[in-house]
């Protein structure tokens, strides 16, 4: 690698650490936000939900963006917006505030992330140069979310919660000094029919409104028309979306992708894959810290092991076990891990002492049943998809992962409001944590009989006649 191309590898790695650190980050600081602001868990969740909400509403957008106005000008922009909003987040008063802010921070990473894989994948044109260059762009990524919980811990202990937000300020501003400086200036596209863009805007919308009424329902019999009103303008945005991408010129997707069996199941995999993980990252901090006292720094270290683990079982166990099963066949396997670390955190409720169960779900879900699940289904995800679709097939199993993350945790809470529990982490979270596992063992099952059957040999004429005789 040259001197150039090492300093934009390493402004787009710290520009996917940065918005992979703050969907975790944020997890073990809950308790301190909560006592600041005198906020429930249900509340406090939507700083969560509105990251991932924006973050995977926009992320098609944002590499739609990236191929009409540049590289160079959305990584920026991205960045900008995402230091801005990290600020006023740090100096927030009010948790309205706090809480906009936090979607900000969304509609920031959902713009820098597709302008840093693009920035990689542009300037690394040979193939081995690109692998491995991809391999440490990814990695930073990686580092970032298995940093979040440790690094939220710490800072919520010996700073403040408001530190989880400021320590971007500085690293952003450095790196947008150093893009200003060393990124090469955009190609000017001449295009005559950009992307539908508003169609984006629509969805991201019509899934708020949607998240709005199934977090609001169990306050149906105080406020009936603002939740169906909730309800019925989001089914008419859905409706409206669809019908753009059916009739607009350049949708921003084109429909014809979803004839593709491999690629719904996919989806709707990550969507529960991402329902389950954030939901798990909400729990586990509230299990910790809330039930069994733990400090927000011993809860984050006590988690440090599970990032470690799941970088192993990439480097060494991934490669053997994808020689010797199917992807589906690996999906089940990892959204075993996902069911069996649900249920160890179940049992933690009831049994003392409660900690190594609590550490056993850990490593389940995040450090194996992670780890096999996002392989196995960013694969099927391209599977039977055009080479020339890859780029938006990915974009979308990446924003179906982030929406499942805002609308499962918002599922959750509903599910926790009907059904009251003393514990912060409570039992109904957990099997609702344990049925997203579970329809997603299923779905993949499914998938796998599927496969199985279209590649089982037809019998020959002969053995189809002789079966014939025997049944006459």
């Amino acid at each position: 690698m040259t001197t150039s191309q090492n300093r934009i590898l390493i402004l787009a790695s710290v520009g996917t650490f940065v918005e992979a650190l703050d969907i975790a980050i944020i997890n073990l600081t809950i308790p301190a936000i909560q006592e600041q602001f005198a906020i429930d868990n249900d509340t406090v969740q939507w700083l969560q939900t509105l990251y991932v909400l924006f973050f995977g509403g926009f992320l098609i957008i944002g590499g739609k963006l990236t191929d009409q106005i540049g590289r160079r000008a959305m990584f920026l922009w991205g960045s900008s917006i995402f230091l801005l909003a990290s600020l006023g987040a740090g100096l927030a008063n009010e948790f309205i505030s706090l809480a906009v802010f936090r979607a900000l921070q969304g509609l920031g990473a959902a713009l820098l992330m597709p302008a840093s894989l693009a920035l990689v994948t542009h300037t690394f044109q040979e193939p081995k140069a690109r692998s491995r260059a991809i391999g440490i762009f990814s990695s930073f990524a990686a580092i970032g979310s298995g940093a979040g919980l440790s690094v939220g811990g710490l800072i919520s202990t010996y700073w403040s919660w408001h530190w989880v937000f400021l320590i971007n300020v500085p690293i952003l501003g450095l790196t947008l000094l150093a893009a200003l400086k060393f990124l090469p200036k955009d190609i000017k596209l001449t295009t005559n029919n950009p992307s539908d863009i508003f169609s984006g805007i629509i969805l991201v919308l019509a899934l708020l409104l949607l998240t709005f009424g199934l977090h609001d329902l169990i306050h149906f019999e105080e406020r009936p028309y603002i939740i169906t009103g909730c309800f019925i303008v989001s089914i008419l945005l859905i409706s409206i979306f669809i019908r753009r991408l059916h009739t607009h010129e350049t949708p921003l997707i084109q429909p014809q992708i979803f004839n593709n069996t491999s690629l719904i199941i996919s989806n709707i995999s990550f969507f529960l894959l991402g329902a389950l993980f954030i939901g798990f990252l909400f729990l586990v901090s509230l299990l910790l810290q809330k039930d069994l006292n733990y400090s927000a720094a011993s809860a984050g270290l006590m988690l440090v092991p599970f990032s470690i683990l799941s970088a192993l079982i990439a480097k060494f166990a991934i490669p053997t076990i994808t020689d010797r099963f199917t992807t589906p066949q690996v999906g089940i396997l990892g959204m075993g891990f996902m069911f069996a670390g649900a249920a160890a955190l179940f049992t933690s409720i009831y049994v003392i002492p409660a900690l190594p169960f609590v550490l056993l779900g850990a490593a389940c879900i995040s450090g194996i049943g992670m780890t096999l699940c996002f392989t196995s289904l960013s694969v099927l995800g391209v599977k039977d998809v055009a080479k020339e679709n890859y780029g938006i097939a990915s974009s979308l199993t990446s924003t179906t992962y982030f929406l499942g993350a805002g609308i499962g945790l918002s599922i959750m809470t509903l599910v926790d409001k009907l059904i009251p529990s003393n514990l912060a982490a409570s039992p109904v979270s957990l099997i609702v944590l344990g049925s997203y596992a579970m329809f997603g063992i299923g779905l993949l099952v499914f998938l796998n009989y599927s496969d199985n059957r279209k590649i089982s040999p037809a019998p020959s004429p002969v053995k189809q006649a002789v079966s014939s005789q025997k049944t006459s």
